[in-house]
């Protein structure tokens, strides 16, 4: 291994599966799978026994469904992925019905998580990643929660802190360990 000071950060070049990589950049890709774990997380909880009735829920005449929500979370996961591998591909998806935008949604996570697991190169910054699709993801997964409780039908608050989220855990099966309250 050999060590580097640039910009008061480290770098450790080290050899993956033929690759040569920077310790920096890989514990921000690790960083970036957490958050990806994180919006699997909180996004389940956000949809989890949510009826077919909320997914066409409407606070006003101008807001988005939570059916069109999820889609546009989808299509944010999505252009995570394209922008990961090099290309800047958007589309604006129509909302499929509700348990089928849930299994997009958590393909959507899977498909990106496996691509950040591999070896193959993050084509934008990890911070590009973070700071667009994927805190734009977490905002509207808020959104759903809070039409939840708009509702009628409120996800229990919980403290996050000491969930337990996991790299690499990104389907709807999630720890049942938690902390609510109400």
């Amino acid at each position: 291994m050999r060590c580097s000071n640039s910009v008061s950060e480290y770098f450790v070049k080290y050899r993956r599966n033929g690759a040569t990589l920077n310790l920096a950049d890989d514990t921000k890709r690790q960083m970036l799978r957490h958050t990806v774990a994180t919006l699997a997380y909180r996004g389940g909880k956000a949809v989890r026994h949510a009826s077919e009735e909320f997914a066409t829920f409407r606070i006003g005449e101008n807001t988005r469904t939570p059916e069109k929500i999820l889609a546009h979370i989808g299509d944010l996961l999505d252009w995570a992925l394209s922008l990961a591998q090099g290309k800047h591909v958007w589309h604006d998806s129509t909302p499929l019905p509700w348990d089928k935008e849930v299994e997009r949604f958590f393909l959507a996570l899977k498909k990106f998580d496996d691509y950040l697991a591999s070896d193959a190169p993050l084509e934008f910054s990890a911070e590009k990643l973070f700071q667009g699709p994927i805190a734009d993801a977490l905002t509207h997964v808020g959104q759903i929660t809070m039409l939840r409780r708009l509702a009628d039908a409120p996800v229990r608050g919980e403290n996050y802190f000491k969930a337990e989220i996991i790299a690499g855990r990104v389907g709807p099966e999630q720890s049942v360990t938690r902390v609510e309250f109400d």
